[in-house]
């Protein structure tokens, strides 16, 4: 029996473990099934060249749970060990000091494990003791090592019958979770569920008598040769499908399309990755790509390695050349980890392309459940923008699908307005906008669907990068002055008439909201009122809602316009009620409005040229007096005109009207609104 100290120099190596990893400390399966599939692999090695000449038999490694003696123990048969080669890799770590290591990662306590060969070690983190007992394939005495969490160990030959290692572990009392089965399903499925070498866990059950009970047959927990390790041409469609629901076995959406990355040089990459239903909370999608080196999966989280708008995928990457437990700053300047994001940006680009050549039905399918990925890929990927400008689909109302190119194409000889400028009209709400639609296609305009999640984002960052197309909502002004082709028609109402209507409709615009009433000379057969929203100031509140850079904008309140028709005749008829109800009055007041107006404009002509000190007080009381006068009986006019609108039931009729086309009277005021209707008919 050989009895020592570990070869660590400086500061106990243990404290150091727990210190640094303690909230990393399920990985010690990782670590210890891993080191077993590496003996397992070498050993395979030596006999496909015909070093080891015996019967490899059964491969398996075994992960056992002993409740009452609180220990986990994982065998393999392996390679094993022989005692040179324990005081060899375990007892001497090939570091100068544990007080140099602690101050080279004191910034980065996932860098330990995989960096100086302390994988093992990570079984420390949950054990007071640790017990290998080992046989090396070439015959040697096998032996045991034992070593309770202090630099001493115990090292002398046992019994051991077969080839291979077990290591086993006597769990702490802050571990004892790791002794239920449950925990470790949970890790192994976790860890090591693709790893190349099958692992026993317990047993196959079988339903017997009105329970579970145990078969003879282990139970393999994990799949050793995963799709991503094969070649695409061994694989179908449906392989494809079963893995995906392999990598997520709760989710019951099929993929829409996959890619199969294979690359052997100038780096190591094989995966697969997946396009999934994209949904509308792209944060829900993220965190969903597998990465694994050999098999070994290693995070869940790619940011760093894959650009941003690819971390929605699903799937598996696998590649030696990645390095593990870096900051992502690092990963960034990584040269390999460079090639390899670029890389598979040019795989998923050139996919998408191969499908909307060959199978451009397919993808108009599933285009809606993509949408969202490829929008936030040219948002957010220059390179990935100049190759998805190819593929992208614009849809509009009637189901049709166009390229850029194409839909330019369709829509420039009749929707190029008077400068020149190609108008691409939307809808975001097809439902609630359906007569500003159903007015455009009247005048023979094309209107798409742009209501997804991205699209206010979308739209202007194609307006800067496609100079002489502008995207504007089909609600957001007149359909007159939606494609401005020349001037538009002549006002049948006055100047005078147009501000006397004004406090008129202004006295039944909703409270909740800013309206602004405004008039426009438009087609006699053009709806007498309509809502409106400026399209610069609600895409910029659409972009603040999805956190981009509008600034202010995004909180101010929401603002319309009500739109009147000067030419309609509802609109002309309501004039002339309005002359014949209060017009004597109004034009009173407007004689002493001319006469006070007058008077205030030729007192402001004598003081021209005066300096503030040669006006005298005289002159300057009569101004403000005059200026008093004036606003009050503005105002006294404002008063009886809003009087009088309150008054005119066809007046709310013809703001309801336009806020019922917007899809924007709801509840009380559209159960008035019919009510009223009824009563305007009867009569």
């Amino acid at each position: 029996m050989q009895k020592g100290k570990i070869n660590v120099t400086g500061e106990d190596i243990f404290p150091i473990i727990k210190k640094f990893l303690y909230s990393d400390h399920e990985i010690f399966l990782r670590e210890l099934i891993s080191n077993a599939v590496d003996a397992t692999q070498k050993l395979k090695i030596l006999a496909s060249k015909g070093e080891y000449k015996e019967e490899l038999g059964d491969l398996t490694i075994r992960v056992h749970i002993d409740k009452k003696k609180k220990t986990i123990t994982i065998s393999d048969s392996g390679i094993g060990m022989s005692g040179a080669e324990v005081e060899k890799y375990i007892n001497q770590i090939a570091f100068s000091g544990a007080e140099e290591f602690m101050e080279k990662y004191k910034d980065d306590t996932n860098a330990i494990i995989g960096h100086f060969g302390l994988g093992f070690y990570s079984s420390f983190m949950v054990s007071e003791k640790v017990e290998i007992k080992t046989k090396s394939y070439t015959d040697a005495k096998a032996v045991k090592w034992e070593c309770d969490g202090s630099p001493s160990f115990i090292l002398e030959e046992t019994e051991k019958e077969t080839r291979g290692t077990d290591i086993i572990l006597h769990i702490d009392k802050d571990s004892k979770e790791f002794l239920e089965d449950s925990k470790i399903n949970e890790l192994l499925n976790k860890y090591c569920k693709f790893l190349p070498v099958e692992i026993a866990f317990g047993k196959v059950q079988e339903w017997k008598k009105d329970k579970y009970v145990d078969t003879d047959k282990d139970k393999i927990i994990n799949n050793p040769n995963p799709a991503w390790t094969k070649k695409p041409a061994d694989l179908k469609d449906e392989d494809y499908k079963n893995f995906y629901r392999e990598l997520y076995p709760l989710t019951f959406d099929e993929p829409l399309f996959n890619i199969h990355l294979n690359v052997d040089y100038p780096f190591n990459l094989t995966g697969i990755l997946y396009f999934p239903k994209f949904k509308s909370n792209l944060e829900i999608q993220k965190n969903k790509i597998q990465l694994y080196q050999r098999q070994v999966f290693v995070t869940d989280s790619v940011e760093g390695i894959v650009p941003e708008f690819l971390t929605l995928l699903h799937g598996v990457l696998d590649s030696p050349d990645i390095p593990l437990n870096v900051s992502r700053s690092y990963l960034q300047s990584d040269n390999n980890v460079k090639k390899i994001s670029s890389h598979i940006t040019k795989k998923v680009a050139d996919r998408l392309i191969e499908i909307f050549t060959n199978e451009r039905e397919d993808l108009e399918k599933k285009w809606n459940d993509l949408k969202v990925f490829i929008e936030y890929g040219i948002l957010s990927d220059e390179k990935f923008q100049e190759k998805a400008m190819k593929f992208f689909l614009l849809n509009n109302t009637e189901g049709k699908y166009f390229t850029f190119d194409e839909y330019k194409e369709l829509v420039k000889p009749n929707q190029t307005d008077k400068d020149n400028s190609v108008i691409y009209l939307y809808t975001n709400d097809r439902e609630g906008q359906f007569s500003f639609i159903e007015e455009a296609k009247q005048k023979g305009y094309d209107v798409l669907i742009m209501d997804g999640q991205l699209d206010s984002h979308f739209i202007n960052h194609i307006e800067s990068k496609m100079p002489g197309i502008r995207f504007t909502r089909v609600d957001s002004d007149v359909i007159d002055k939606l494609v401005v082709k020349e001037d538009g028609f002549e006002s049948k109402l006055t100047i005078e008439d147009e501000e006397n209507l004004r406090p008129v409709f202004q006295s039944q615009v909703p409270d909740e909201m800013s309206y602004l009433v405004t008039f426009e000379a438009l087609s006699e057969t053009s709806n007498p009122t309509m809502i409106t929203q400026n399209e610069f100031m609600r895409r910029m509140k659409d972009m603040s809602k999805m956190g981009g850079d509008a600034g202010y904008y995004g909180q101010l309140p929401d603002s319309y316009n009500l739109v009147i028709n000067s030419n309609h005749n509802l609109i002309l008829n309501l004039k002339n009620k309005m002359h014949d109800s209060v017009g004597k009055e109004i034009e009173t007041i407007n004689k002493e409005l001319d006469t006070l107006q007058a008077d205030s404009d030729a007192l402001k002509k004598l003081q021209e040229g005066k300096k503030e000190e040669e006006i005298g007080q005289e002159e300057k009381d009569k101004s403000e007096e005059l200026s008093k006068k004036i606003n009050e009986l503005k105002n006294k006019k404002t008063e009886i005109l809003k009087t009088y609108g309150k008054e005119e039931k066809l007046v709310k009729q013809l703001i309801d009207l336009g806020l019922l086309a917007n899809n924007m009277l709801k509840g009380e005021s559209l159960s008035k609104f019919v009510k009223r209707s009824l009563e305007l008919i009867e009569k």
